[in-house]
């Protein structure tokens, strides 16, 4: 079983139980230009569904173990929606009623007269095919019917000014769907900003977002234009914004209040006219009930909520997005590779990919780095997941990580005087000296 290495022309699953029939549908599609994949059971084209994009499934309705409608019911369990056309030679009015019924695209009756296969091959295929993606979305690689209902949803809160909360896991894409969002609107044309709220101090993040005045705090040498000015007309995505600390939480209820900022150090207020969209990992409302989320604040954020499903839930985007991936890499890196051998996509599928898209990506790049031949073998795929899946950090390891970095370079950068690290970080002494202890660091060794 090979993977398709072309998807220019429409790529047909025939099932079928009978050899010579298989064999002589699969050369008249063939010759009429259509990328054809045949198997004998049910059972084997769920497998290569797992692993292929079909734009069509042509089978037989009749087959020992599990049948055609059958089979059509398990692709509908896996979230599947390729048209799928029945065939048999004991074709009856009310097979195909209840075929039909059921969502079945068409069925056809044994021997296959040529007109009606072409017709039916036709219907199908401009169900299944869509048109040309639309330049918002171009970025969104996908043929999850989840993804597609939230891609329909996305585009039209984009014409509507609300703010819009994105949930979902790390890495399943929530900045590339709010960049979505933004080129659908009205307001494309102008900048799109993003920041992760967890990544920075409190006292940073408010300079960030809001900006500073001259002279507002130590090291304030020019005035700084946050970044809700930087997105004025347009939008600011605001990821992890479950990680933002309450006093922040309070200003930035403000800000969406008042649509006006007031820079740190500064009495003036600005007019800004800034879209927001946030986008979090956590539960909200369980945040609000341990009162570490403002209630006032949620229902500002979440006028419209959408919930990014996690690359698991849509492992049928995993082959198209791997192959995506490998082009990209291959051509950033000027590597020879241009496929997957049928094990190594089958190892991608049953991943459980625990750091979603954001680890597929880091998979593929592995993979490319470090292939020898022109096809990615399992081995290589199981080799970069085992790396990534032990060195992936659950987020409080990669806060733990932030914060021991971040006090080590302050350390550095004051050679170890805890008073003006306590000030560049925005914190008392006594505060420092506990974070300092937290993680067993002595000042004197910097000095």
């Amino acid at each position: 079983m090979n993977e398709p290495l072309s998807h220019q022309k429409p790529h047909i699953l025939i099932v079928d139980d009978d050899p010579s029939f298989l064999r002589l549908l699969t050369i008249r599609l063939d010759s009429q230009g259509y990328q054809t994949h045949s198997v004998e059971t049910a059972e084997l084209a769920l497998m290569a569904v797992k692993t292929h994009n079909f734009d069509v499934i042509l089978s037989d309705l009749r087959m020992p173990g599990m049948d055609g409608l059958t089979l059509y019911k398990h692709l509908l369990a896996l979230g599947k929606d390729t048209p799928v056309v029945l065939m048999t030679a004991h074709g009856t009015i009310e097979d195909a009623i209840t075929a039909t019924k059921k969502g079945v695209m068409g069925f056809l009756t044994k021997p296959i007269v040529h007109s009606e296969l072409r017709e039916v091959l036709k219907k199908s295929l401009q169900s299944s095919m869509p048109p040309q993606k639309p330049q918002w979305q171009a970025e969104i690689i996908t043929r999850s019917p989840a993804m597609k209902v939230i891609l329909e949803q996305a585009y039209r809160i984009a014409q509507r000014d609300v703010s819009v909360l994105i949930s979902g896991a790390s890495g399943a894409g929530k900045e590339l769907l709010a960049n979505a969002i933004h080129k659908a609107s009205p307001r494309c044309d102008q900048p799109f900003v993003a920041i992760n709220c967890g990544a920075l101090p409190e006292n940073l993040l408010e300079s960030e977002l809001f900006g500073h005045a001259k002279g507002a705090f130590t090291g304030a040498i020019n005035a700084h234009k946050g970044l809700f000015q930087q997105a004025d007309g347009g939008t600011l995505f605001l990821d992890e914004i479950g990680d933002m600390p309450i006093p922040l939480q309070v200003k930035l209820l403000r800000v969406l209040q008042e649509q006006s900022i007031r820079p740190v150090g500064s009495v003036k207020e600005i007019k800004i006219d800034v879209r927001v969209v946030s986008a979090t990992h956590r539960n909200l409302s369980k945040e609000m009930e341990k009162n570490n989320f403002r209630e006032d604040l949620y229902y500002r954020l979440n006028v419209v909520n959408l919930q990014l499903p996690s690359l698991q839930e849509r492992s049928e985007d995993i082959p198209i997005l791997a192959r995506h991936l490998l082009k990209k890499s291959a051509a950033r890196h000027d590597v020879k590779v241009n496929s997957f051998a049928d094990e190594a996509m089958q190892k991608l599928v049953a991943s459980a990919w625990p750091g979603n898209v954001r680890q597929l990506v880091n998979v593929i790049e592995q993979c490319v780095a470090l292939t020898q031949t022109p096809i990615i073998t399992s081995h290589l795929v199981e080799q970069a997941l085992s790396a990534t899946e032990k060195t992936w950090p659950t987020l409080t390891q990669a806060k733990i990580s932030f914060e021991q970095d971040y006090l080590i370079k302050l350390l550095k950068m004051t050679d170890g005087n805890v008073t003006r690290a306590a000030q560049l970080a925005g914190r008392n002494r006594t505060d420092l000296h506990k974070l300092l202890k937290k993680y067993s660091l002595n000042a004197e060794t910097f000095r």
